[in-house]
């Protein structure tokens, strides 16, 4: 590999004024600058871009961990901070920390990635948090106080409000959301109405039970959790298991409310083995609204979550803490507010409105 030492020796130069001439910091002659770059086109030698921002007080460089990159939900989240970070100069590092069937794993695997990411002297960073809230205090001190963390280094969550702990978060009301779902199911006469979650330890998983809860309570339906509530990992096929599971459990059942669309298709594939006829026989509710719940047959309810916005949102917000790092107060929150959006498995004859501008 040519460095740039043997840049120096073919020109017959210091190396200080092969770094003046590639990077322009100081005025070269004219004789010695053309010594240099016939020198860099003989020898081919190419700078590294890592190394020629390590100089610098920005390497123009973002980290993003998600939780589950090959899920439907977080490609949105990025397209978001990719249309707002590129139009600034920056460039995306993205890693994934999903361990859906081992919490402790998770936790390891966002722990590792923040740290990677801080040692490479990255600007930002935009994670989604998987750790518990009795947890939080810990983790995020010992992240605050790693030895190689710039002063400067922006941190932003999505999917949950860190604020307290002076964390920009950008994120959805959950346990409104699933009021939001399971209401709608009750309005549209649904009575026996059963819920596909997340895994237990994921702290959204809780909030969607909670709401699923409020909802059945403040309509004085029964909630019987061993029976009526079925864990899936936020993947079609576990949805599928999970409403096999309810169908057995639950004699009757007429709604349902999946934590996701990707296990609403799971669910709806298990509910037309069963013959079971949605929305006639049971109606069905998802959430985030993906791509794919406009174009399902039939088409699914859901709650609409603004992902791309939440990117957005959660770029701009790094980008401030970077160019303000020392006149910003951290900790600032923006809250999505969950939206209904009523299709075909909940409702017979609603209209077509197919997504296919994210296709």
């Amino acid at each position: 590999m040519v460095t740039i030492i043997d840049v120096a020796k073919r020109a017959g130069v210091s190396i200080s004024t092969v770094s003046n001439v590639i990077n322009k910091n100081k005025y070269v002659s004219e004789d010695l600058a053309r010594r240099v770059n016939a020198a860099v086109q003989e020898l081919e030698y190419s700078a590294n871009p890592i190394a020629q921002r390590m100089k610098f007080k920005h390497t123009k460089t973002i980290g993003v961990i998600t939780a589950d990159l090959c899920g439907l939900f977080y490609p949105y989240v990025l397209k978001g901070m990719y249309d707002v970070l590129n139009s600034k100069g920056y460039r995306l590092i993205v890693m994934d920390s999903e361990e859906i069937h081992d919490h402790f794993g998770g936790i390891k695997k966002l722990q590792e990635g923040i740290t990677s990411l801080v040692q490479d002297r990255v600007d930002g960073i935009v994670f989604a948090s998987t750790v518990p809230e009795e947890m939080e205090a810990s983790i995020i001190h010992d992240v605050m106080k790693m030895p190689s963390l710039k002063k400067n280094t922006g941190f932003v969550c999505v999917e949950k409000d860190l604020s307290k702990y002076g964390i920009d978060s950008v994120y959805a009301d959950s346990v409104r959301g699933a009021e939001i779902a399971v209401s709608h199911l009750i309005d549209v006469g649904c009575r026996r109405i059963g819920h596909i979650t997340g895994p237990i330890f994921f702290t959204i998983a809780q909030d969607r039970i909670t709401g699923y809860k409020n909802a059945m309570q403040r309509n004085g339906l029964e909630v019987n959790e061993s029976k009526m509530i079925a864990y899936g990992d936020y993947t079609h096929k576990s949805g599928y298991l999970a409403m096999k599971q309810l169908l057995q459990k639950m004699p009757g059942i007429d709604g349902i409310f999946a934590a996701n669309d990707q296990m609403s298709v799971g669910a709806l594939k298990a509910l037309s083995e069963a013959k079971k006829r949605v929305p006639e026989d049971i109606k069905l509710i998802g959430y985030d609204d993906v791509f794919i719940s406009s174009v399902m047959e039939p088409s699914l309810s859901t709650i609409h979550i603004q992902k791309r916005f939440i990117g957005k949102k959660a770029a701009e917000l790094l980008l401030e803490q970077i160019e303000n790092a020392d006149n910003i107060q951290r900790g600032a929150t923006v809250e999505i507010e969950p939206k209904l959006i009523i299709r075909r498995s909940t409702v017979k004859n609603a209209p077509d409105d197919w997504i296919l501008v994210d296709w």
